[in-house]
């Protein structure tokens, strides 16, 4: 694992403060699926989704 260089402190106190993001690809027979996620980081619930 590569080292933390920036040392952000990403725990946030409360909701709506601190977001992370996640995009997946996978191919599949009718071509490349693209799912993106967005979760929050203070009570690990995703806050938005595509695909």
């Amino acid at each position: 694992m590569a080292d933390n260089l920036p040392a952000r402190d990403v725990t946030p106190s409360g909701p709506n403060q601190v977001r992370s993001a996640d995009i997946t690809d996978l191919w599949t027979d009718e071509g490349w699926l693209y799912s993106a996620i967005v979760p929050g980081l203070f009570n690990r619930e995703v806050v938005g989704w595509s695909r």
